[in-house]
């Protein structure tokens, strides 16, 4: 009975440390679809349009206190981004790395919704993964809202190694996960 138990115990720890593996691959791989997807998004918006950002009030002399600023980067735009940008995991499959077995989450749907031309048979495209995808996001949206907002208010270079490598480390620290090398590698 010893020798069950002890089985019992590697067994969890193996489906445990293999859990961990695939929740920290499919935050990362959410995360960087994020800022890829927001990225795009910004990027298509005509750099002229602006938005009336200040005080709405009226001052004693009669005038009103507010600036122009462009829209691809104001908190109105990316809010209203974020509540949308979900639906975009839709579009994106699993693929695994040959020698690693880390999953990576590529985009499989071209943005003029024509399939991408990537090895589609190495990419797994299907419901649950791209619910787990979604929901992670969706997670990560809900979670890091402001400091999404902060990071795509200006532009700032690598925001994707940045704001997703800081994501996945602390998602470690609340799996209390050990800083075995497998672990500390970052997105």
């Amino acid at each position: 009975m010893a020798g069950c138990g002890g089985l019992a115990l590697l067994l969890a720890a193996l489906l445990g440390s293999a859990w961990a593996r695939r929740s920290q691959d499919l935050h990362c791989g959410a995360c960087r679809a994020l800022v890829d997807e927001l990225e795009w998004e910004i990027a298509q918006v005509d750099p002229k349009k602006t938005i009336q950002m200040g005080s709405f009030r009226i001052n004693p002399d009669g005038s009103q206190s507010f600036v122009e600023v462009p829209y691809a980067r104001s908190e109105a735009h990316l809010t209203e981004l974020l509540e949308r940008v979900c639906e975009q995991m839709k579009e994106y499959g699993e693929q695994a790395d040959p020698t690693t077995h880390r999953k990576n989450y590529i985009r499989v749907v071209s943005r003029d919704k024509r399939a991408n031309e990537p090895d589609m048979e190495s990419i797994r495209i299907d419901g649950d993964i791209r619910a787990s995808l979604k929901f992670a996001c969706e997670s990560i949206v809900e979670e890091h809202e402001d400091e999404l907002i902060e990071f795509f208010s200006r532009e700032t270079d690598n925001v994707k190694d940045r704001l997703c490598s800081k994501r996945t480390e602390s998602m470690r620290a609340e799996h209390h996960m050990k800083r075995s090398k497998e672990f500390v590698r970052r997105c």
